[in-house]
């Protein structure tokens, strides 16, 4: 069996990630990351008993600490609000600094300790916050720049099976792979219950809404 390193936050993007990966056939490596983002212990929970439903053995849960120090995101930074007001024009101030550059140059290096064929990631171009990192063209380079900086025989594709998609299409897909919605999460703020008011529990209710389904995660607003 093949294997694929899975970059795992525990958000319903990269769970689906996940479990497409799991359904062609590939032994999936989770990976999560703590960069001190605002709702770290709520993720960690999630990616724990997302990796529990989706038998994962395999599992990497890495410290990136210095992404506080770096700060310069409402996600990283207390001293920055997380904007609730609707989802922001352009590049808002959640985006962390070349956060999936740093979050796929790791990801590389365990793929080529595990002798992994793949990486996926739940990146999102066309329906997402706005964020450079998530362009395919980025994900591209990156790509190269992996299979410049490995040995020879290492070969690593870089996979993101969400990246044309819209939210409503993800939530269907995630139905339709079998992903336990209600593990995920996604808020920016909230650990107990979903605020429903940042943009990303605004992409996700918005994308529910669409698809016709409901969103099994608690929230204090519905927005």
């Amino acid at each position: 069996m093949e294997k694929a390193v899975v970059i795992l936050s525990g958000g319903m993007d990269s769970t689906t990630a996940a479990y497409i990966a799991r359904r062609r056939g590939y032994e999936v490596i989770a990976v999560h990351f703590d960069y001190r983002q605002r709702t770290e212990s709520r993720e960690k929970r999630a990616f724990r008993e997302v990796c529990d439903a989706l038998g994962v053995d395999g599992r990497y849960e890495i410290d990136l600490s210095f992404f506080e120090a770096i700060g310069a995101s409402a996600l990283t930074d207390a001293s920055i609000e997380v904007p609730t007001g609707g989802v922001e024009e352009g590049v808002p101030v959640t985006y962390v600094p070349f956060r999936n550059g740093i979050f796929l140059s790791i990801a590389a290096a365990i793929a080529e300790k595990e002798g992994a064929e793949a990486i996926f990631i739940g990146v999102v171009e066309e329906d997402s916050s706005g964020y450079p990192d998530c362009r395919e063209d980025f994900i591209a380079a990156m790509e190269r720049a992996i299979d410049l900086g490995t040995k020879e025989e290492t070969k690593i594709r870089i996979e993101t099976p969400l990246v044309h998609l819209k939210k409503e299409d993800i939530v269907k897909k995630a139905v339709e792979v079998g992903v336990p919605l209600e593990l995920t999460w996604s808020c920016y703020q909230g650990e107990e219950r979903a605020c429903g008011v940042c943009d990303s529990c605004r992409l996700r209710l918005k994308g529910f809404e669409k698809a016709g389904i409901e969103d099994p995660i608690p929230y204090e607003v519905r927005s």
